[in-house]
């Protein structure tokens, strides 16, 4: 059996592991089931990845996260190691041949989502493996109070029947301790190694700033710090006007959303990647499985939603060990804003009912049908059709695809099938009198082999990578060749796809589930709850507060965050008097906005403004029609 050691640094190129890694490695390989709670950048992936790639046989990967799926399997690829992933949209067929892959093929890693687990094919195939070892990722999904959770990861426990002998690694990057429980449970652990790493990060302060302008702050942190940032925001919309005043402001920014082509997702994350723009501006779909260890900020501009999530994004500055800082700015009406985004939008279990019921009938599904049946589907045309609340039916349908009523496929993009209805001859000698249409068409011809013979379903975002055009031009390219005869082309709108998983049976249904939605909606109150009381709090560390809400006790003030730099500012700060002359000063070589004046004296706000208040009232200065501040005898 090769070393872990050798496996790193032959594949990853380290020649050290990171904390806690090295004695879970070692557990995992002495065939112990394990449980491994290590923050956002502590390499959680290693620490199944190498004890699978020390031993005959594959690793079966369980993750919720098509995306991050993928990414680690193209990872493994790209180092050489054979990996697949098993995921939506595979034919019963190809589904076959590649399970049959991984008993007969060599494969090292097979990533499924939980959800696959409950189909009797691969039930079956799993148990005709070698399987040396089982992960579970995100393993938090597994309990009820824990965030995102995902009743079908209460199927995991039967790869425990299918593969007895098999031992299990749970890694997760948060969970409190009554969520640490529960996966033990779930998984039916035995005498679990349990590894915890302390969250305490040295080098990370953690800031919550109240800003009445929280453009201006935005604006002077990361012209203070002029290196890689991200800032946080809750919506799309906000990341372009965001992007756009930074931009304004000579500061490079680009922007990141679930919205746009994979395309431009590629160009924006890259253009970050390389440090060719300054700030990422993106909405929380931004950052799963991104490990750029130099990132010096991450501004939350819209509060997170919970304790959680904010942990998880904020973790993402500082991997290089140099010091960063995790910053919320807030505001009075931030309150307001994260309860409509958060909880005003929670459908009860008589909405998630309703919400079914038209489904159904919209698909015309009868009483005891459906079962894997898929349909287009149209959000919007749906919402106007039954006059439903746009986010609270979103909403509904995320609850009914989380418990595995539907699986909810949200492509948002345009149905294409094609096939070529010309000769080879007639088709280049239209190209040549057509130009900058043949590199589409070439780029579809080397993706799809058959599209001469068959009606073929085509990708556009991938045939807009492959020919590096945007997908609005590959669809008005496509139309063109339709109507000059040269494809036959069926172009469907459709926001996503609707896989029925369960047969109609209406109220019965939703039932099963009415006590997780009444769950789930009571613990997205607490969530809610705790981010607010943290970022209210001054009287207590940040860091302590965060700690302590994982469970950890026994902590210190870290000494670097918002509340423990406060009584230093206090004591550096000048008397009423010095401040005074230091103002009066000012204003003698002209007039003064309040921030200006705050950046050009050793002050805080609370103090400028008692001072600023005094002068005016003894009439020392006056306010001049642009609010700026001038001396009164001037």
């Amino acid at each position: 059996m090769e070393h872990p050691l050798h496996i790193l640094e032959h594949y990853w190129g380290f020649t050290t592991f990171r904390p806690l890694q090295e004695d879970i490695i070692n557990t995992v390989i002495s065939g112990e089931d394990t449980f491994a709670l290590l923050p956002t950048g502590g390499g959680k992936s290693l620490c199944f990845q190498i004890p699978a790639l020390t031993k005959n046989g594959i690793c079966i990967v369980i993750s919720p996260l098509i995306a991050l799926m993928k990414d680690q399997v193209q990872a493994l690829k790209d180092k050489g190691i054979k990996a697949m992933s098993v995921t939506s949209g595979i034919s019963y067929d190809e589904l076959d041949t590649l399970l049959d892959n991984c008993i007969y093929g060599n494969y090292k890693f097979l990533y499924l989502s939980p959800e696959r687990l409950q189909q009797e094919l691969v039930q079956d195939r799993i148990r005709q493996m070698n399987v040396n070892l089982i992960a579970v990722d995100e393993a938090h999904c597994i309990s009820q109070w824990g965030s995102d959770f995902r009743p079908a990861y209460k199927n995991i426990a039967i790869l425990r029947q299918l593969q007895p002998t098999v031992n299990v690694v749970a890694l997760t990057a948060s969970a409190r301790p009554e969520v640490i429980a529960d996966i033990i449970k779930e998984l039916d652990f035995i005498n679990p190694k349990i590894f915890r790493q302390s969250f305490f990060r040295s080098n990370l302060a953690y800031m919550v700033f109240h800003e009445n302008d929280k453009h201006y702050r935005l604006e002077s942190i990361l012209k203070k710090y002029e290196k890689s940032s991200i800032v946080y925001v809750r919506n799309r919309k906000l990341t372009i006007e965001l992007r756009d005043f930074l931009k304004s402001k000579k500061i490079s920014a680009t922007n990141y959303h679930g919205g746009l082509s994979n395309a431009e997702k590629e160009t924006n994350m890259t253009s970050w990647l390389n440090d060719q723009k300054q700030v990422m501006v993106a909405t929380n779909a931004f950052g799963m499985g991104i490990d750029k260890p130099d990132v010096k900020t991450v501004v939350h501009f819209s509060l997170p939603e919970s304790i959680e999530s904010y942990f998880q994004e904020a973790g993402r500055v500082g991997r290089n060990g140099e010091k960063a800082f995790a910053v919320i700015l807030k505001n009075n009406s931030d309150k307001d804003v994260v309860k409509n985004q958060f909880l005003s939008v929670l459908p009860s279990v008589d909405l998630v009912k309703q919400v079914y019921r038209k489904l159904c009938t919209y698909f015309q599904i009868s009483y005891g049908e459906g079962e894997y049946q898929t349909f287009d589907f149209d959000f919007n045309t749906f919402c106007k059709t039954y006059n439903f609340n746009s986010i609270l039916c979103y909403n509904a349908l995320l609850i009914l695809d989380r418990n595995s009523i539907i699986s909810l496929s949200r492509q948002f993009q345009n149905k294409v099938t094609v096939q070529f209805i010309t000769s080879n001859n007639t088709l280049f000698r239209y190209l040549d009198t057509n130009q900058g249409i043949d590199i589409i068409v070439k780029a579809i011809l080397r993706i799809y082999g058959g599209v001469f013979d068959n009606i073929t379903k085509i990708d556009v975002s991938k045939v807009a990578e492959k020919a590096g055009i945007t997908e609005d031009k590959i669809v008005n390219t496509l139309q063109k060749l339709e109507q000059d005869d040269i494809i036959a082309l069926s172009l469907a709108k459709t926001d996503a796809q609707i896989t029925f998983i369960e047969p109609r049976e209406d109220d019965k249904t939703i039932n099963r589930i009415a006590s997780i939605i009444e769950q789930q909606n009571t613990l997205k109150q607490h969530q809610v709850s705790a981010i607010l009381d943290y970022v209210e709090n001054d009287s207590i560390c940040k860091s302590e507060q965060l700690l302590a809400y994982f469970g950890e006790k026994d902590t210190k003030p870290c000494g670097i965050c918002s509340v423990c730099i406060r009584p230093k500012q206090v004591k550096k700060s000048q008397p009423k008097v010095s401040l005074k002359n230091q103002i009066i000063q000012l204003l003698e070589n002209g007039d003064q906005s309040s921030r200006s004046i705050l950046e050009n004296t050793n002050c805080d706000e609370t103090e400028l403004k008692t001072v600023l208040k005094l002068l005016l009232e003894h009439q020392i200065i006056t306010i001049t029609p642009t609010n700026t501040y001038k001396l009164s005898h001037l």
